[in-house]
């Protein structure tokens, strides 16, 4: 009898974890999951966090199971969120699998293809730098007022003050270039787009490596050309409007846009185990 007792609360334990599961999925106020949420805000952001930065293989069902149950910021990641996700991703499947799909899908897209860092390490000591590497910052929609009021759809990496031209930037992926030259905002840019469809986008740049043609593939960790200030002019070749930087733009075509931006911070963050060592 008492066995029989057991049996039976663990049963009903099960049950009501379950519905609860389920209550909570379809309830918006707790798990904001539909078709369009590859295209919010809060996926935009990209929020890894540093426990999936620091992974070399990315378990896809896992992040995105999570990334739905923690309103899409995992930098607060719990031990126990690794733990207890699979009965989690379950419930989400049974419920929404169209739109759990799509959106693991959208985060393979931006994340799979990646194996380089965009600036490699010098393998020689340079009076340019005083031995700093470059640095960056999470200014995701920041405020930007060239060319009207407008937010930042990318992440800046300094060049801790070397000159234009100093530092080589190598293309995080490989893929197909689809866009090539000059951009009154973005200056000397390149644009790639990678094998799962995400667009690379790197601007500013001082000079490019080679004479890019549209159509041209390459690989990770191709050089690309050199950081600059180029940009933020009519004219073509202006430069010397800001801070010599690389503007990486990360950018997703979607059921509503042809090009939505994500934010690149985390991503950068994730590729920094890729860092390749370059003579410079």
């Amino acid at each position: 009898m008492h066995m029989i007792w057991i049996w039976s609360l663990m049963l009903l334990l099960t049950v009501y974890h379950t519905a609860l599961s389920d209550y909570l999925l379809i309830n918006p106020e707790f798990y904001q999951l539909d078709r369009d949420s590859w295209e919010s805000e809060a996926f935009r952001k990209m929020e890894l966090g540093e426990y999936w930065s620091a992974q070399t293989k990315i378990d896809y069902d896992c992040l995105t199971t999570l990334m739905i149950a923690n309103h899409y910021d995992l930098t607060q990641l719990k031990k126990e969120d690794l733990e207890n996700w699979e009965q989690q991703k379950l419930s989400i499947s049974r419920q929404k699998s169209i739109d759990y799909q799509k959106l693991k899908q959208a985060y393979q897209t931006v994340l799979q293809d990646i194996s380089c860092f965009p600036i490699p390490v010098s393998s020689e000591p340079s009076k340019e730098t005083d031995g700093k590497f470059v640095s960056y910052e999470n200014d995701f929609l920041a405020p930007r007022t060239y060319g009207g009021d407008r937010q930042h759809e990318g992440c800046d990496i300094s060049g801790n003050g070397a000159p234009r031209g100093f530092y080589p930037v190598l293309s995080m992926t490989g893929g197909t270039i689809e866009q090539v030259g000059w951009l009154e905002k973005g200056g000397w840019r390149i644009g790639i787009r990678a094998p799962s469809g995400a667009y690379f986008y790197y601007a500013h740049l001082y000079g490019y490596a080679e004479d890019w043609k549209i159509g041209e593939s390459v690989e990770p960790g191709r050089l690309l050309g050199y950081m600059g200030d180029s940009g933020y002019g009519t004219t073509e070749g202006t430069v010397g409007n800001f801070e010599v930087h690389l503007h990486l733009g990360i950018y997703l075509k979607t059921d509503h846009y042809q090009e939505l931006s994500v934010n690149p911070y985390w991503v950068l963050r994730y590729s920094q185990q890729f860092i390749r060592r370059a003579s410079y």
